[in-house]
């Protein structure tokens, strides 16, 4: 259990579960991404900085896929039957955004973080003063994804060829996504 991790009440149990379940399955996608942008990264010569820009923004992941895992445990909510799908697409995603360039990379992220930002947004909204520890974590996580984001513009995202549509098929991948892990 990490130290950030709230404890929860039941009334809202069924409602929580959800959220839980969609949130450890986006954070571990998340992770996958990244992996499958640092194993492209990590091999080619004179791309060792975006090699280990990666590895660090999937470390910043880790917390929260922990956090998410324990919340999991504690409420004894099983995860989304879809990890391996998500496992196996987050990996091709992120190899093929980094195989078009870095800035295809960086897109990707910022269509991924945007999605999520927003998601956590409307989960802390819908909590409200219901679940203050719960509402606190996503609030601190929904920070973290902005400083990926953030990261991915500032590392020239915006400037991928066809990056528009890039963000928009990601973006509703991901929407998608969170659709399904929540109920399967």
């Amino acid at each position: 259990m990490t130290d950030q991790t709230p404890t929860l009440p039941g009334p809202r149990l069924p409602r929580i579960k959800e959220m839980l379940r969609v949130d450890h399955a986006g954070e571990y996608g998340a992770v996958t991404i990244y992996r499958g942008q640092h194993a492209v990264f990590s091999r080619v010569k004179g791309k060792e900085r975006m090699a280990d820009l990666l590895k660090e923004m999937e470390e910043g992941e880790q917390p929260h896929l922990a956090t998410f895992s324990e919340l999991l445990r504690q409420t004894g909510t099983r995860p989304t039957l879809l990890a391996p799908l998500w496992n196996a697409a987050g990996f091709a995603l992120g190899a093929g955004t980094a195989l078009m360039g870095e800035k295809a990379a960086m897109a990707c992220t910022t269509a991924v973080e945007s999605v999520i930002e927003k998601h956590y947004a409307e989960q802390a909204g819908e909590l409200g003063d219901h679940e203050p520890e719960l509402k606190a974590t996503i609030e601190k996580f929904r920070e973290e994804e902005l400083e990926h984001h953030d990261t991915a513009i500032s590392e020239g995202a915006e400037d991928a060829f066809g990056y528009s549509v890039l963000k928009g098929v990601i973006g509703a991948g991901c929407r998608l996504a969170i659709k399904l892990a929540e109920k399967v």
